[in-house]
């Protein structure tokens, strides 16, 4: 008997409950004002993994969890004395480029090309005194009146001078002539190649410090003060100001009464205030109620996820709070 009594109670308790259930969806949907439609989100915020694209030792932090940073602001910088280092030695090679250019295309100094004109008068004054030392003792040594040893010497000389003077007159046509353009346009190649490494260098030294990309707030801080990070390790999360929008749902039978751009209001359950937003993203493909939808309909339902921009969030919306948004249709 009370066992039968039992299972008689927990089948009046389940007749209550969906009893209760359907009075409850019936009076919702009585009280719900007409030409519009009201949809349950969460709010939804950026938020962004602030690292050093170089890798070093953090000489400075200069916020905290829960801090507030502007666009551009400092947070935190590496310790810079190799990447100076590294600035320095690109400005001197590339100074070292630009001298070279520069020597290059103002071609031979005029002192130069007077010196080797010179050193082929003087090797072309050598060469006739070979020569003539030379006629001499070819003339004597029909006679017996010269040693066969000191004719070949004055043949050498002779030979000797005659080669001094063409590798001088060869040196002085170069020097006229200038440098090659095929080295001239090697100098500019390695000129912009020092330029492009200086500016290189000069943008890991600008790296070496962190700068908030957006308004928004600190929410964690995951290295200190002498960590040395490898390239893209994080050293901060950022929740970002903006954007903030509402991740909101729509059953398929409303689909068809809303448009991305229309005007919407958001409210939460922590104050009275209304925000205003828009609609700015509907979903093309539909998907099933996601559990933490807090709709009437069954979550065997098919939805279509929408984005909700909201204007002006201020600082009262935050990341995952439960809100309700309200269309005029």
């Amino acid at each position: 008997m009370f066992r039968k009594r039992k299972w008689i109670f927990a089948v009046l308790v389940v007749v209550l409950v969906v009893v209760g259930a359907a009075w409850w969806t019936a009076s919702e949907r009585e009280h719900e004002e007409p030409g519009v439609l009201t949809l349950y989100g969460n709010i939804d915020v950026r938020q962004v993994n602030l690292s050093f694209r170089v890798g070093g030792r953090i000489a400075s932090l200069s916020v905290d969890e829960g801090d507030r940073v502007k666009t551009g602001q400092t947070l935190a910088a590496l310790d810079d004395a190799t990447f100076v280092a590294a600035l320095k030695g690109a400005e001197a090679q590339q100074a070292k480029a630009k001298a070279q250019l520069e020597k290059m295309e103002n071609g031979t100094r005029p002192e130069q090309i007077e010196q080797a004109a010179a050193a082929v008068r003087m090797f072309q004054a050598m060469e006739r005194n070979a020569i003539a030392e030379h006629k001499r003792n070819t003339e004597l040594i029909a006679t017996d009146a010269v040693a066969k040893k000191d004719f070949d010497t004055t043949l050498a000389k002779q030979e000797e001078t005659r080669a001094q003077v063409e590798l001088a007159s060869a040196k002085l046509k170069e020097l006229q002539d200038g440098p090659r353009q095929e080295d001239i346009a090697a100098a500019r190649a390695a000129l912009k190649a020092a330029e492009a490494d200086v500016l290189a260098r000069q943008t890991d030294l600008a790296d070496a410090v962190l700068h908030a990309p957006s308004d928004g707030i600190i929410q964690t801080r995951v290295h200190e003060l002498g960590a040395v990070v490898a390239p893209g390790t994080v050293v901060f999360t950022l929740t970002l100001d903006r954007p903030v929008w509402v991740r909101a749902y729509v059953s398929e039978p409303d689909l068809g009464k809303i448009r991305p751009g229309m005007k919407v209001t958001v409210r939460n359950d922590s104050e009275a205030k209304e925000y205003e937003g828009r609609i700015g993203f509907i979903s093309p493909a539909a998907e099933f109620t996601p559990k933490s939808v807090e709709t009437a309909t069954l979550r065997t339902d098919l939805v279509y996820r929408l984005r909700i921009i909201v204007d002006n969030p201020g600082e009262a919306l935050r990341q995952g709070m439960p809100v309700t948004v309200t269309i005029r249709l």
